[in-house]
This record gives structure tokens, sequence and C-alpha cells, in this order.
């Protein structure tokens, strides 16, 4: 493909996807019903190449990379030392099951799980393979029939993870059934919260939800394996939980003897400016599942890390794939860790955080359209409500907004995600040059402005199900 496409050759690539991917037959009919409404047609993104802070489209504009390969690529996109260890793997093993690199990126591992604490390391394809592994895990150990989630957490897109996510009510449809051993529980929202009441008694029914109501009501204690947390709900819309709510997640689990799983595949190795998100709150988990940006956004390496007792000798439990656990998957993860090391990488990701909120702290009080600015390091998101929405309309008209300041972000050059939440979430890389990250935030800003003097938004517009564009 050239390095230079035309805007025709691009829009006809996208339109191949009407043929080509998921949701094609589709995508007409919603447009043409967005259109009637009124509604703008959003820009779409193709990636043309990519480097360090940016990436660049088919026609080589040049975008702000806040979007961070889904949060993956904690050192920029292709950093020049991790594709060549790859490479150097390649190279040297190909692909072959047992290789000296499993046995020191596992031991690297150990020496930074929380408290070390957790030092026994089974590998996985993906964050998703990773999580099913951790609950299979964890029912196996206790021999215990039921794990607890949260509502609008989001585990993964496997058949497992499905069941286990509460991401939305659309998102497991037609499977409701299999769910039958996963006890959905309320996430402490800053937002939204029922009957009236304040973000602390809100906190504090959660907590109350977990240690009395499930046991007394739903499921026995004796018969829950272990509570699945994000300790940052990130893909639900980039929720910080309270240092109370996560400690009495801990509490609570030593209480009913429960497994405590905390998955860090979006939220560790960095993005909150600690190693591990759990550190924030002072608690241990029992089980800790890791993916994203542990091999430095180059290859797939994901896995769970857990207590001696709980993995060490659990001979019911499986895990592991064809490629789990690769020679160049594990070189990556070698050499990002390095670099973590050699460059204070934590430590730039915990400057850039100060300077990010120190730029957003105004942006609630000073425009209508923004309801919260929600940060926790680098894990960064702005939550939208549209103040003239009608009681039954304003899920809907939050959507639209935040999807329009998205659609303006990428106007002008920064990529940032929005899907189905009233959020746009950013992600920018942990060591991303300071000058480039502000002038990021001051365009989002910009676009913030730009949305509610305008009142145009993209509404339900659809993406073109090209398998690589989309909100």
């Amino acid at each position: 493909m050239d390095k230079h496409l035309t805007s025709y050759q691009t829009d006809s690539l996208l339109q191949s996807g009407k043929r080509l991917f998921r949701n094609g037959l589709r995508y007409d009919s919603l447009a043409q019903r967005a259109q009637a409404k009124g509604f703008e047609i959003p820009l779409q993104l193709i990636v043309g190449r990519a480097e360090g802070d940016f990436v660049w489209d088919l026609q080589d504009k040049r975008y702000i990379d806040f979007q961070n390969g889904w949060a993956t690529n904690p050192l920029g996109n292709c950093h020049p030392e991790i594709i060549e260890a790859v490479h150097a793997a390649h190279r040297r093993y190909g692909y072959h099951w047992e290789h000296p690199l499993r046995f020191e990126l596992a031991e690297k591992l150990a020496e930074i799980m929380p408290g070390q604490q957790l030092p026994r390391f089974s590998f996985e394809v993906s964050g998703t393979e990773a999580a099913e592994s951790a609950v299979h895990l964890a029912l196996c150990h206790t021999r215990r029939r039921h794990i607890i989630s949260f509502t609008s957490c989001y585990h993964g897109e496997g058949l497992g993870t499905k069941m286990i996510s509460a991401y939305s009510s659309a998102n497991n449809l037609y499977m409701e059934a299999w769910g039958g051993g996963v006890i959905k529980a309320p996430y402490p929202y800053s937002e939204n919260i029922p009957a009236d009441m304040n973000p602390q008694q809100y906190v504090d029914y959660c907590l109350w939800y977990l240690e009395s109501h499930i046991p007394d009501f739903i499921v026995p204690a004796e018969n829950i394996a272990g509570i699945l947390i994000e300790p940052g709900l990130a893909e639900g819309g980039n929720w910080i939980p309270s240092v109370e709510f996560i400690q009495g997640v801990r509490r609570i689990c030593d209480r009913h003897d429960w497994l405590m799983i905390a998955d860090e595949v979006l939220t560790g190795l960095g993005r909150t400016g600690h190693m591990w998100s759990v550190e924030h709150y002072d608690v241990l988990p029992d089980i800790l599942v890791v993916g994203k940006n542990l091999s430095g956004g180059i290859e797939p390496c994901a896995g769970v890390a857990a207590r001696d007792d709980v993995l060490g000798d659990n001979p019911r439990a499986s895990g592991g794939s064809t490629f789990a656990g690769t020679p160049a998957g594990c070189a990556a993860g070698l050499k990002t860790l390095e670099i973590y090391r050699r460059d204070n990488i934590l430590g730039q990701a915990r400057h850039l955080s100060e300077l990010a909120q120190q730029r957003m702290a105004d942006w609630a009080e000073k425009y209508a359209v923004v309801s919260e600015v929600r940060s926790l390091g680098l894990l960064m998101g702005i939550a939208f409500a549209d103040p003239a929405a009608a009681a039954g309309e304003a899920k809907a008209a939050n959507l639209y907004i935040a999807r329009s300041v998205r659609n303006e972000m990428l106007k002008n050059g920064v990529w940032a995600i929005c899907e189905m939440e009233p959020n746009v979430r950013m992600y920018p890389a942990l060591n991303m040059d300071e000058r480039v990250m502000l002038e990021g935030l001051d365009i989002t800003e910009a676009a913030i402005a730009a949305v509610q003097k305008s009142g145009n938004t993209i509404g339900d517009y659809p993406a073109l199900p090209s398998g690589v564009v989309g909100f």
C-alpha cells in the first residue's frame, strides 16, 4: 500500500469494511437513520504509521496519540529497542514453548509484584485469557462455585469474560443464562448515584452489599471463591474507587475467606503512576492479572501472578495456550521492564500526571457540558452531561456530547477513545513529551468549548465496520 493515499482511496478502503467485517450489512440503514435526525458524520481513522507520541493516517496527517493502542503502548508507538529485542528473539527461537526467556521474565515479574507476595506466574496471550485463567484458578483453589464482579466492569470478550463482565446489558445479550456462577455487585461511582445518596453513603452501601447482602440473600459466603475487581474501572468510564472501598474489599475477602483478584490489565505496569494500581490503596491481592503494557505494545504477552499456595499446587486449574509466553512476547516484556528501570518511567508518569491534573482542574467548573474530570496517574477521563436534556433522554444526549468532543479532537489532531459511555478516555504514553501532552490537552479543551458553543453532535451515527475504526 502506498504511504500516502488520497481521501477517495481511504474512503474506498473504509467502505470495503461493509462487505468484509462484522455488522457490515447494518451500516447503511443505521447511517440513513442518523442522517435523518440531522446528526453530523464522524471522522474515521485508519493508522498509516505510528512512531513515539504520534500516529499518522493514510493521508499522512499527524495525530497526538491519547488512544495509545487502547492503553497498550507504555513507551509510545514502535519503541525501537523493543522491536529489536523481538526481532532477536524471532531470529534465535522462532516459536517454541520452552525457552529461557519465560523463566527470566517470570523472575523479573516476581520481583516487582506488590509486596513481592505473588511469586508464581502463569503466561497467557491476552488480558481476556488471563482474566478467565485467574477466575478458574480461584474456583479450583477454593473449591467454590461463585465469583463476584462489578457493574460496568470489563474483563474481556471471551465467553467466560463476557459472563463475568457487566460493561452493559447488551454486551452479553442472549448469553444471560450462562452467567449463573457470577454475582454482580454495585461499583462505587462518583456520579449517577442512586437514591440521592452522597458519594460516601454510596461507598458504604457498596461495601454493605458485598459484606452482608450477598452472603445473606444471594449465595452463602462459603460458596464464593472471590472478588474480581478493577482498581480503576477503565473501559466502563475510568472510574476511580476510593481508598476506603478497595481496603474494604480486602477486609471483606479476609473475613469470608475469599480471594481478592485484581484485574490490572489496563491499570497495571505504571498506568496510574505506581507499578500497580493496588499500591495506591496499600492492599495486597491474592491474584493479579497482567497484560497490555507488559510487552511495550509490540507483542502479545499477558498472564496471572498469584500467591505461592494458590498457584503452586492447584492441579484442577489449567491455563495457557499455544502462544502463551512466546519468545518474542517474553523478550518484549524483559526489554520493557529494563527500560522502566533505566529511564525512571514511573517517575515520568507521575510528573505527567501532575501536569495533566493541573491542566484539567477547572474544566468541570468552566464548561457546562463537563460533569466530571477523573484521573489516577495517566488513567484519564472526562465525563459529559447535557444540561438541557430531558430526564428520559439524558443518557443518549450525554453520549452524543462525548462522541462529538472526541470527533472535534480528531479533526484537530488528537486521537482519544469514546465508546458507549458518556466519557472521553485518554491514555498518553508514560514517557510522552510533556509539551506534546499539554498540546493535546489544549486541543481537548478547545474541542469541549467548540461543542458546547455549537451544540452540534455526532449522535448515533455508526462507525464504518472496518475493524480498525470507531468512536
